[in-house]
């Protein structure tokens, strides 16, 4: 792996002015490492493709939902000339599904799995009195999976499909990314003021 966690840092702040989108792929790369570690995997390397995932996102927005241009393919060009590996290319690729490019790595059905799964987690915490993730319970997480009006823009689809991707129950998977997020709630942004 050629491109650095500082590196991709420094890229991901260049391209996104956005505090909220910067938060959502730090709290991707968490989940990531997390996801990584329990499956035996390179924390490094699955934690920089959350890092870097949607950096693109503001710079080339996709409403067409263009396979190849916009995001996340202008992303994963930058990211290609910069030296990251075609594995961690085509998980970034596989997040959206418009791509049409097969999640067929551990990687990628991870990535997939924790996208919306986080942001939906951090829009529960940000509702709550305590903005905190440390008192969110599954059950609180899942109610609010069923509120159509609550956090519109994550699809409901995707972090189901993902869990199911995983070969996970919704409610394991759920645990598991609060469990990761929960020690490293201030650098989202969350927690008591």
């Amino acid at each position: 792996m050629t491109l650095t966690r500082s590196e991709a840092l420094a890229l991901m702040q260049e391209y996104t002015a956005s505090d909220a989108l910067r938060k959502h792929m730090y709290a991707v790369e968490i989940a990531m490492r997390a996801m990584a570690e329990r499956g035996g995997e390179d924390p490094e390397a699955w934690g920089l493709v959350g890092l870097v995932h949607d950096f693109d996102y503001e710079r080339y927005p996709n409403a067409a939902h263009s396979p190849h241009q916009e995001h996340p393919a202008e992303g994963v060009r930058i990211l290609a000339e910069r030296g990251l590996p075609e594995p961690m290319q085509r998980a970034i690729l596989g997040h959206a599904n418009y791509t049409g490019v097969p999640r067929d790595s551990a990687m990628a059905k991870a990535l997939f799995a924790v996208d919306e799964l986080c942001g939906f987690l951090v829009a529960c915490a940000l509702v709550r009195p305590s903005r905190s993730l440390q008192d969110l319970e599954v059950s609180s997480v899942r109610k609010k999976l069923k509120d159509k009006a609550f956090a519109r823009g994550v699809s409901r689809e995707d972090v189901i499909q993902g869990a199911a991707e995983l070969d996970v129950p919704l409610d394991e998977h759920i645990a598991f990314v609060l469990a990761a997020l929960r020690p490293q709630e201030r650098v989202l942004g969350l927690g008591p003021a």
